[in-house]
Parts: C-alpha cells; sequence; structure tokens
C-alpha cells in the first residue's frame, strides 16, 4: 500500500459519485474505498482512467497505480442534453472602440505584422522607434501548401483584430507569403485607411519609410474614442497552463461560470486546446446545439486523435511533469479540470485557426494545447482578452490582454507580479457566485483600458503552429 505524503492532509470530494477525494494543501488525490485492479478511477463524477492494481481505501492515488484509458480515434453518439443558449444582453456594457466594421476593440493600438521571419528584428526596430507593436515569428517562407495557409490564417486574424486600430503588414519580398500573395489572402478585409503595406526591399531606407507608414496609422488610431458597447461585442479566449491539481476545483469552474455569465449578456467566449479535450470531450458533445455542430466537434476531436496517431505518439501523452507533480495523473483528469472553463451552456460553433468568431455563444477552437500556440490562436479568432488560469504560474502574454487567475492563493502571493486574480480563495472563504462577479467586474475594467499584468510587464508574443514541410 502507498500511504499519501501527508498522513495529517485535509481531503474533500467533487462530485457524490467519486471514489477518490482531493487533498485540500496539495491537490493529490486518494481512494475512499477499495478500487479494484481494472476498475475505473472516478472523479468530477467521470472516469479519469483505470486501476493498475488493487488501491486500498485511504492509498495515494497517482502515476504507480492509475493509468489513462485512452486508445485509437473514439466512439460518439449524437446524444443532445439541454443547454443554456445566448442570451440577448441586458443592462451591462463596456466602453470600448467601434470599428468600421461594427466590431469593437477594447485596445487602440497599432501592430507590425510581417508576413515573414526575416524581417523580424525589422519590425521590432519600427516597434521600439515608434510605439507600434511588433510580434515576431520564424515562418513565412519555406513552407508549402496546408503549412504556409495556417500561417497566412493566423496572421489574417491578426491584421483584422479590433484591438489594433492599425497595422502595417511588413514583407521582405522575396518569401512565400509575399505581400502580393498575402493581400489576396486578405481579400475584402483590406482597408486602405487601418492598413499600410512595406516591402523592405523596395525601400531605399526601410526604417524611415516605416516610420513614416505607422505615423499615418497613428494618426488614424487618434480618430477612436471609446463609446458605449454591448456585451455581446465581448469575447473572450479561454485558457490553461501549467495546470495542477486545483485546476478543475477552483480557477477553471470560476472562468467556466464567468464565462456562462458573459454569454447569458450575449458574449462569446471561445475554448481551444484539443487535446486537453481527450477523455472529457463527450461533455462538449452532448451539448452542441444542433447535430451539424456535434459532427463537426467529433471532427475536431479525431483530427487530433489522428495526427497524434500518424505521427506513432500514444492518444494518453500527457500531462506535463509539472501537471503530474500538482496532482494529475492521467490526461482524462486533466481534460475533466480543463473543460470546467466552458461552462455550462450549449456549443454553438466549432472554429479552424484563424477563422472569426461569428456570433454569441461558447465556441470550440481547433489547435494543440502548448501555450504560445493556444493563445495566438485564441487571439487569431478575434478574442479582445484571454483569461488564462495557472496552477503553476507563467508570464507568457498574447498580443491581447491575458489575464492570469491562479489556481491557489500560494501562487498568487508568490508571483503577484504575474497572477491578475487568485482564484484560490475557493479554497478557503472565496463563494462562487460573489468571485465570478468579481472576476466579471475585473474583465470589464480590463476591457475599458486597465492593464493586465502581462501588458505591464511588456509580455506579448505569438507562435504559429507548424505541421509541413520546411524547404
Amino acid at each position: 500500500m502507498s500511504k499519501f505524503p501527508d498522513e495529517n492532509a485535509a481531503f474533500f470530494r467533487i462530485h457524490p459519485a467519486d471514489n477518490v477525494e482531493v487533498s485540500v494543501e496539495s491537490g493529490h488525490k486518494r481512494a475512499t474505498c477499495l478500487i479494484a485492479e481494472g476498475e475505473r478511477v472516478i472523479k468530477y463524477g467521470s472516469p479519469i482512467g483505470i486501476a493498475t492494481r488493487d488501491i486500498a481505501a485511504g492509498e495515494w492515488v497517482h502515476s504507480h497505480n492509475l493509468a489513462s484509458a485512452l486508445r485509437g480515434l473514439g466512439e460518439y453518439g449524437y446524444e443532445p442534453v439541454s443547454a443554456p443558449l445566448p442570451g440577448e444582453g441586458g443592462e451591462r456594457s463596456f466602453l470600448g472602440y467601434e470599428r468600421e466594421d461594427g466590431s469593437a476593440g477594447i485596445r487602440n493600438e497599432v501592430w507590425i505584422i510581417n508576413t515573414v521571419g526575416c524581417v523580424n528584428k525589422t519590425a521590432q526596430r519600427l516597434a521600439d522607434k515608434t510605439g507600434a507593436f511588433a510580434f515576431p515569428h520564424p515562418f513565412g517562407c519555406s513552407q508549402l501548401g496546408d503549412d504556409l495557409e495556417y500561417t497566412q490564417r493566423i496572421l489574417k486574424g491578426l491584421v483584422c483584430h479590433p484591438n489594433a486600430a492599425g497595422v502595417l503588414v511588413l514583407g521582405l519580398g522575396c518569401e512565400n507569403n509575399n505581400l502580393e500573395r498575402f493581400c489576396r489572402f486578405l481579400g475584402e478585409d483590406i482597408s486602405p485607411d487601418r492598413i499600410r503595406f512595406l516591402n523592405a526591399q523596395d525601400a531605399e531606407d526601410e526604417m524611415a519609410e516605416g516610420e513614416t507608414l505607422i505615423g499615418e496609422l497613428f494618426s488614424y488610431a487618434a480618430g477612436f474614442h471609446r463609446t458605449k458597447q454591448p456585451l455581446k461585442k465581448l469575447k473572450v479566449g479561454l485558457k490553461c497552463g501549467g495546470s495542477d491539481g486545483f485546476s478543475g476545483i477552483t480557477a477553471n469552474p470560476l472562468v467556466g461560470r464567468f464565462s456562462d455569465l458573459l454569454i447569458r449578456e450575449g458574449g462569446s467566449t471561445v475554448l481551444t486546446e484539443v487535446p486537453e479535450m481527450f477523455g472529457a470531450e463527450h461533455l462538449f458533445m452532448e451539448r452542441c446545439r444542433s447535430r451539424e455542430i456535434f459532427d463537426k466537434t467529433v471532427a475536431l476531436i479525431r483530427s487530433f486523435r489522428e495526427y497524434y496517431l500518424r505521427h506513432g505518439q500514444r492518444i494518453d501523452e500527457n500531462p506535463s511533469p509539472g501537471n503530474r507533480e500538482g496532482g494529475i495523473t492521467t490526461l482524462e483528469e486533466k481534460s475533466l479540470g480543463c473543460i470546467q472553463k466552458g461552462g455550462l451552456s450549449a456549443v454553438m460553433d466549432v472554429l479552424e485557426p484563424g477563422e472569426k468568431i461569428r456570433g454569441s455563444g461558447l465556441h470550440l477552437l481547433s489547435g494543440p494545447g502548448n501555450d504560445g500556440v493556444a493563445v495566438t490562436n485564441l487571439a487569431a479568432s478575434g478574442a479582445q482578452m484571454i483569461l488564462f488560469t495557472t496552477g503553476h504560474g507563467t508570464p507568457l502574454g498574447a498580443p491581447v490582454p491575458t489575464v492570469k487567475i491562479s489556481t491557489n492563493t500560494a501562487l498568487a502571493q508568490k508571483k503577484p507580479h504575474w497572477i491578475d486574480f487568485d482564484g484560490g480563495e475557493l479554497l478557503s472563504e472565496g463563494n462562487m457566485e460573489e468571485m465570478s462577479e468579481r472576476l466579471m467586474n475585473l474583465v470589464l475594467e480590463i476591457a475599458e483600458g486597465k492593464e493586465a499584468l502581462n501588458e505591464k510587464n511588456g509580455y506579448r508574443e505569438i507562435a504559429i503552429f507548424k505541421n509541413g514541410v520546411t524547404l
């Protein structure tokens, strides 16, 4: 028998059907009854894996006696349940910058989006000299087919983002994703007022010309002012990283409650990290608003399972070392905690990377769990802000405000320069209803100009997913 590491720990059970309980101090699990070898271990009311040997009541449950049951592509049936649909909106609103297309930005910035990594340093020098924001990346050339198109979709999503009042699209001139080709990809989304283009090879002095164009964009941006906007124009990305055993108990359910509140007001949330839905996807599938959305959700899950299998990797090759240290044993357990961020609302749509959020409600976005790629994908979908829950902490920031919510108070106290909101209060005196209202108020304050800590610290970056040939 493996004794629990802390014999004096206090425990609680999350769901009445669970056969494990969680330590208040560490987030690790112990059995509440005998769990026979081959029997399912239950947490959050759902299976998190299979016991690899008999587990006695009171015994520590972790990697030494619990394994994932995930295999293959999965079999799914459409068995819908009733789930709340988006509301029409209420009295709440926010002060944002209304754009020509009717969207609303929560920032009024000038961005530099480069078509190719070869001009990363040029973009950064221009940003440093002008006050614009640049987002270096290594792609845009030596890419083929779907891989190049993926890069173009993400860059297009950033070019069209409402938080950017103006955008300088900076190219080199000889890359696969050259300006002429990228302009065709942008199509009708090109606005001569808010977008300028510069090929570094064509300019005699690219720095001087870039500064001139950015100056014109700042002048254009100065014409926008904050006005009252309905919450249905607010789109918030949902992400977790550096999760621990409390993620699915505190911060993620808190964000889920916020998501439901925003959707009730007609707003939108978007959840990505598809591999971290494995083992919990059925809970989204039963909430799909239609058979069409169910089929898209099945395709979303299977596409990433096929991706793993195509590369000879196990479906359950997760959690990370930090996750395991924090008490998460299997991918099912991680996923069941991860999806708490999606609340209880109906799934309204499924998006491909770079595809815009089209309406109100909860959306699922294709993409991996990698933190940098995920926050980039969320921003490219049109999310003006991201709520990022974490049990271990990270300074990472997207091009948009990236609000860090701790799963435990110790992290919030240790890293006050990283953590915007302490979700760990739910383990002590915190009340879910009161804290979700506080989180909503913080979101509205940030929407109206209060800086998230990633902005104060200057942490704003992108990472683009790569899956193809590099020439």
